[in-house]
């Protein structure tokens, strides 16, 4: 282990979805810190445009166009890298969404859930962090050493209304990641790991509507949330940065098959 068991400095991490919100953001701070990063996402201008604003925080920031949903896709990504830095540290599998068909609208019920939409986000959030698991993860594998990080979510253990699809979607992630974290530990040794983060509710733009009115405060549902989280607020993305940092760094390299709530204390009150 280095001296400074939380360095991640020159290490290579590979972030799918990392035009998106969630993964440029994570791709912002690890930069800072020293790392290596190289976004995956589906459209190449969206990936320069991202990559033009980061390198005004660190030069060393590559992005290639693929889904997450190929692998042939992702067997093309992963030869770039490492013709590029010649080595994966970590994988962070930030695609994933949600389908208006896959949610209960207010004036709907379970059955007017439309399948196909609800098939689609099954496969984006879970065969999305499948798929680029098992194409990097084996390399890691080979190599001994790696970090594959998934993003599970509050919906995950508890019925959250309205968002199914996007619920039982992150409920396989947590299976999975326990699974390919014991997978890999048992047959690859110690060096390789697998963790979930579990966002609490923040605000973007896929949910501000549904949370925030126009004026700024809270709908029904976002005051529903506040009062059932102790922090009584929304987190903030950057909030995310500090759990990612310790995964993928020596720090926690006794943890794995684990998925860590970052949500102000939701997941552990009663509502009493």
């Amino acid at each position: 282990m280095r001296d400074n068991l939380f360095d991640v400095s020159q290490k290579v991490v590979v972030i799918s979805g990392g035009a998106g919100v969630l993964g440029s953001n994570m791709a912002k701070y690890l930069l800072s810190v020293g790392a290596k990063i190289a976004l995956l996402d589906l459209n190449q201008e969206q990936i320069n445009i991202k990559i033009e604003e980061l390198k005004q925080v660190g030069s060393d920031v590559i992005g290639y166009a693929g889904s997450v949903l190929s692998e042939t896709d992702m067997q093309e990504a992963k030869s770039q890298i490492m013709d590029k830095w010649g080595k994966v540290d970590a994988l962070i599998n930030a695609a994933g969404g949600n389908m208006p068909g896959a949610t209960i609208g207010e004036d709907q019920t379970i059955f007017d859930l439309k399948m196909e939409d609800f098939r689609k986000v099954s496969q984006l959030n879970l065969d999305g962090s499948v798929i680029p698991s098992l194409v990097f993860g084996e390399l890691m594998s080979q190599n001994g050493k790696g970090c594959i990080i998934n993003i599970s979510s509050m919906t995950a253990t508890q019925a959250v209304t309205r968002v199914v699809g996007y619920s039982v979607s992150k409920a396989a992630i947590d299976n999975f990641t326990r699974w390919m974290a014991t997978e890999l530990a048992l047959k690859f040794g110690d060096g390789l790991r697998v963790n979930a983060i579990a966002p609490g509710f923040f605000i973007g733009n896929q949910n501000r509507r549904l949370l925030t009115n126009e004026d700024g405060s809270y709908t029904q549902r976002g005051n529903t949330i506040i009062s059932n989280t102790p922090m009584k607020r929304f987190g903030e993305a950057d909030e995310l940065n500090g759990t990612i940092h310790w995964l993928i760094s020596d720090a926690a390299s006794f943890v794995t098959g684990v998925i860590v709530p970052i949500d102000g204390g939701f997941s552990a009150f009663s509502g009493v």
